[in-house]
């Protein structure tokens, strides 16, 4: 089933998906919601000529994702339902692969492999690989709780007759994320599970697109109220079920998924933003038990959640925005309560950092500080390693082992390795550190065309243990100031150091006069629009 309103430039693209499946696609039910750009009569010419496609044209656009799916759903005569949207396509041989696994495992619900493709750069992103790693059964949700991170509903086929017996459907009207609440629905009936490698479904991702999808359009505080009351709704639909667990799980990827994603981009808000947005959030999390804040207490968004809840202002926001980063960092200060214990700050003695003390070296959140100082006589990237409550001291760090990864293709192109030595005056103490310094081959960098790359940092300590961490941008005395640099291989290169959303280092490099005249063009765009 595909979906759409006002998507002329993609809805065909969809639906040839979907046929192009071949002969295991009977009927594909294609609604439109009441477009005003031609797209239904795109529908109706590509019918004419495919006996498989029914159209249905909605009389009144519904303002969301659900209705036309309901529309859909009660229109639908196959054996097994997909959901497509207008804007993303189905792979080569996904029917094929979820409809083999459904029918050899007498399965109600098979899900598969989503990839995130970023347009128009084509980087993709696989969405929650770890569960569709290998083939599985499962047999009842409860046996793997990580199918509540799996909130899409487009990556999976549904027995129809399944979905029509415990009445699921979905929110109806303007409700965005009305798949979270949908997914939510389907594990409470508890289906039997089939999970397969494959890739099905190919998610695009258009932020420059002149209107965002309804879920992308997260400057407007409504985008936050809505994710909250759809996380509650799921929520209350797996505990009034009976799966307590799953309900657990529910409020646990909140904090770590939903929370952190959100925290990551408060600073690109306004102040009025961030009060609507802080007392959201702190309503919210009232509605948590100490049950959900006693499991894994020293997991970033946890803490995170702690210090919202315990604020009535907000407070914190570039320390609480780099402890959201993937992979997380605390920041200092770090504070101690009277007695010694950990605490997150001498004003917040409540939130206790103690289970920092016990947690594995490799998990904690390490903080490193990075500059880059480009020059026509060497790139030179200096990192500092900060001590966190005298861990780092007791695990004796010795190497980083710096690499810089291409934002499209993931490529690491330039790695090396360096020793980090205390800093003067201040190992083992309290706010030490370490630092280290590397020459960067920055022509290694200059891919043709403007080229991102990630900083990653591999901090290795005694007896073999290792953390990959990023590191926080420092940004005084011009640090992420564009500059050009002589380069015997391309004349100049242009290069800007820059911190990204959760705050950590990340670098732009565009080398020759073309390279250069791009990225001017570029910043022009952006002033005139």
């Amino acid at each position: 089933m595909v979906i759409g309103y006002d998507d002329a430039a993609h809805v065909t693209d969809a639906v040839r998906s979907a046929l192009a499946q071949g002969p295991a696609v009977r009927e594909v039910v294609a609604v439109d919601d009441c477009s005003t750009d031609g797209s239904a009569a795109l529908l109706d010419r590509l019918a004419a000529s495919e006996r498989r496609l029914k159209v249905i044209r909605r009389r009144v656009n519904s303002g969301g994702c659900g209705t036309p799916r309901n529309t859909g759903l009660a229109a639908v005569t196959s054996p097994y339902v997909m959901f497509l949207d207008s804007d993303d396509v189905l792979p080569p041989g996904a029917v094929d692969a979820l409809l083999t696994a459904a029918t050899g495992t007498r399965a109600e619900v098979v899900g598969g492999l989503c990839v995130r493709r970023e347009l128009p750069s084509g980087r993709e992103v696989p969405w929650q690989a770890r569960l569709y790693a290998l083939h599985a059964v499962v047999p009842h949700p409860a046996r793997r709780p990580r199918l509540v991170h799996d909130t899409l509903c487009v990556n999976k086929l549904y027995r129809t007759g399944f979905l029509r017996e415990h009445g699921i459907r979905f929110p109806e009207g303007r409700f965005p994320y009305e798949d979270v609440v949908f997914t939510a629905r389907v594990l409470a009936a508890a289906p039997r599970i089939a999970l397969v490698p494959d890739r099905v479904y190919t998610w695009h991702v258009r932020r420059s697109a002149e209107r965002l999808s309804i879920s992308l359009n997260r400057a407007g505080v409504e985008n936050w109220r809505a994710r909250t009351e759809a996380c509650r709704q799921a929520y209350e639909v797996l505990l009034g079920a009976g799966q307590k667990e799953l309900a657990r799980v529910a409020r646990a990827k909140f904090l770590d998924h939903d929370l952190r994603m959100y925290v990551r981009e408060l600073g690109l808000r306004d102040a009025t933003y961030r009060r609507a947005w802080w007392e959201l959030t702190r309503a919210h999390l009232a509605e948590y038990d100490a049950d959900d804040w006693a499991r894994n207490p020293a997991a970033p968004g946890r803490l995170v959640g702690r210090v919202v809840l315990a604020s009535p202002q907000p407070r914190d926001l570039p320390r609480l925005r780099e402890l959201a980063a993937r992979p997380a960092r605390l920041y200092p200060p770090y504070a101690r309560a009277e007695d010694g214990t950990p605490v997150w700050s001498a004003d917040l003695p409540q939130i206790s950092l103690e289970p920092l003390l016990t947690r594995p070296v490799a998990e904690l959140p390490l903080a490193v500080d990075a500059e880059l100082r480009p020059a026509a006589r060497g790139t030179r990237l200096r990192l500092r390693l900060h001590e966190l409550y005298g861990r780092l001291a007791q695990a004796g760090p010795e190497t980083v082992e710096a690499r810089w990864r291409h934002r499209d293709d993931g490529e690491v192109t330039v790695r090396g390795t360096t020793a980090l030595v205390p800093s003067a005056g201040s190992a083992g103490s309290a706010d030490g550190g370490w630092s280290a310094e590397a020459t960067v081959d920055l022509p290694a960098l200059a891919a043709p065309g403007v080229s991102t790359w990630d900083l990653r940092l591999r901090i290795r300590f005694r007896e073999g243990v290792s953390r990959e961490v990023t590191a926080h941008a420092l940004a005084g005395a011009g640090l992420l100031r564009r500059r050009a640099v002589p380069s015997a291989r391309h004349g100049v290169v242009l290069v800007q150091p820059y911190a990204t959303h959760s705050g950590a280092l990340a670098l732009r490099v565009a080398p020759g006069v073309r390279g250069v005249l791009s990225v001017a063009r570029g910043r022009l765009r952006r002033l005139l629009h």
